[in-house]
């Protein structure tokens, strides 16, 4: 019954994957009515900014259907992409379980998104008095924090075109569709990501593209499954050397 008012409320549920379907039944399974009364639902454009480092935390964000990056702007002044959220994870959650009254990151859109929005108070409320949810939520977002901690540590160990090598390794592994990685990022987004500058990122790109590790199809970058373990080789043996 709560699955079918779920859906109800989020009819773009029955347009998104089967995992993601799941995700939102899992984390909503106990939510009161109303709570999913409260929930509201934006379309946003490529490239909006909807959570901004150091604004008070009003609202609480899902992402039903896209993908959305977390940058941090305080390293010198430069941009680092650092998190990409590929679950059903509350941004804004983390500040609601720390107390913490102003958004940490900030954080855009990637590709146009659908998403479901909460206000704090109401979220705040939920949380409180569903020990589930409040154990759900913690644990997502520590496994989030993990993760990026993992990744983080991986990026110390690796230098130049390495750094690229397990970019691509990464977004191999969540968005290759049958054996094949469709890459249209641009290589700006790229260098936020690894903390290249453009020409690096330039280099490693014609690096991988001639030893045949990456195959560039006009404004594609195209990575099959051979070229995926070629890449994960190269990133597993510097972390094996360090």
């Amino acid at each position: 019954m709560a699955h079918n008012y779920l859906h109800e409320m989020l009819p773009f549920l029955k347009e998104i994957d089967k995992k993601r379907q799941e995700q939102f039944e899992i984390y909503f399974n106990s939510a009161p009515l109303w709570v999913m009364d409260s929930l509201e639902i934006e379309n946003i454009a490529a490239g909006t900014i909807f959570i901004r480092e150091n604004e008070v935390v009003d609202t609480i964000y899902f992402v039903g259907k896209g993908r959305v990056k977390a940058t941090d702007y305080r390293v010198s002044g430069i941009a680092f992409d650092f998190m990409k959220p590929d679950n059903v994870l509350a941004l804004g959650g983390m500040e609601v379980i720390m107390e913490i009254e102003n958004y940490r990151t900030t954080i855009q859109a990637e590709t146009d998104c659908i998403l479901v929005k909460l206000s704090r108070a109401k979220y705040q409320k939920w949380l409180y008095s569903d020990p589930e949810t409040f154990r759900l939520e913690a644990k997502i977002t520590c496994f989030s924090l993990l993760e990026e901690e993992r990744r983080n540590r991986l990026y110390l160990f690796l230098q130049g075109a390495d750094r690229l090598a397990l970019l691509y390794v990464e977004l191999y592994e969540k968005y290759n569709k049958n054996g094949i990685l469709y890459l249209k990022e641009s290589r700006t987004s790229m260098a936020d990501e690894t903390g290249l500058c453009l020409k690096s990122v330039s280099r490693a790109i014609r690096k991988f593209s001639e030893s045949g590790l990456v195959t560039k199809s006009g404004n594609q970058i195209l990575i099959s499954k051979e070229q995926y373990e070629g890449l994960k080789k190269i990133v597993n043996e510097k972390i094996d050397r360090s």
